[in-house]
Order: C-alpha cells, then structure tokens, then sequence
C-alpha cells in the first residue's frame, strides 16, 4: 500500500497534466497588464520548477519532470519562442508547481418514503389496501475521497524577478500516470492556450 502511494504521489504532475486534456477543466488564467509580452522571444526553465506541496509533498524523480517539461516547451517552441538554456539569456522564465489537497465528497440522494401492500384497520380509512411502513423520507449518503491536484504555470519575469502571468489547472486525480507525449502535448497546449496573453 506504501509503495503504491509513493507511485501515484511521484507521478502526480503528469498526470495532472494529462487530465487538463483529457477532461478539459478550463484554465484560470491572470497577468500583468503593464508587461509588455511582444518582447518577449526567448524563455527559459526556471531552476526552481517542478515542485510538489500540499498533503502529500514528495518530491518527483528528474524523468517524470523531463516529461512535463518537454510538454511545455515543445508547445512554447511551436509557437515561435526560443528555449534557452542559459536563464541570463532568456526573457522569460517558466515554472510548472503542483499542490495535492485531499478532499471528500459527501453526496445525499433522497429515496423517498417507502411504501407497502397490507390489508388492515384504520380510523380513517376502514379497510385500507395500502399502508406505509416508513412515511418520512429515506437518505442514502455516500462518501468518496480523493485527491485534488493543482497545476500552476507561471511566466516569471527575470529582471523583475516575479511572476507576470499565471495559469492554474484544477482535476481529479485517477492515479495513472501518462506517459504518451501526444497526450501531455494536448494538455500542455491546452494549460498554455492564453499565452500570450491577447492585447
């Protein structure tokens, strides 16, 4: 059971990533509307990227942040931008961080009162064919839990050293990590969609 947890925690990025694609939650996206991003041409990976916090904070292996990287900036790449290397030379930088939340969805279906077949006495109906065994209405509560994951991708501003435009993910995570690049490349593109930003 520990290992199998170890498994899913180390792959939760992806497949957050992979789930923005395949149930398409809309991104929320927010940016600095002084910044002038038309200037904008070359991006770097920012050295701090791939974080993973909240409840199940562990820390994903250098392959599985491979795989949420190439997603991202075989997109960026696609769409004019030149991946640097070296952050000095870049106008940008990008940064990918993950938030896992536990959460519990507690759902009440009402099923209504329940009804039976009897012949007996009443005061008020004498010889009534039909009785209710219960009369108040009846519940069923389920309760599942699961895991929240948040996929933030910020564009970080070297000079200014802070972020100039966010875009966060939310999705169910289903604990299957996905490995086809087509896949991650739709999700990305999917995350990166309002960058830049329109004028």
């Amino acid at each position: 059971m520990f290992t199998t947890a170890r498994l899913l925690v180390a792959s939760l990025a992806v497949t957050v990533l992979a789930a923005c694609s395949s149930a398409p939650p809309k991104p929320v996206v927010d940016f600095a509307p002084d910044h002038d991003f038309s200037a904008d041409k070359k991006i770097a990976l920012y050295a701090g990227s791939g974080q993973v916090s909240g409840d199940n904070p562990m820390q994903m292996t250098g392959f599985q942040k491979d795989r949420v990287d190439q997603a991202l900036t075989q997109v960026l790449t696609e769409r004019g931008f030149t991946i640097v290397d070296n952050a000095a030379d870049a106008d940008l930088l990008i940064s990918w961080h993950l938030n896992t939340q536990e959460k519990t969805d507690i759902r009440t279906t009402n099923t209504g009162p329940s009804m039976g077949m009897s012949v007996g006495y009443s005061r008020y109906n004498r010889y009534a064919m039909y009785s209710c065994y219960s009369c108040f209405d009846t519940h069923d509560v389920s309760v599942k839990n699961y895991t929240q994951g948040t996929f933030i991708v910020d564009m970080i501003d070297p000079e200014e050293k802070q972020s100039v435009w966010r875009s966060v993910t939310q999705s169910k995570l289903k604990g299957e990590a996905v490995k086809d690049p087509a896949t991650l490349k739709a999700a990305a593109s999917l995350v990166l969609q309002n960058f830049p930003p329109a004028k």
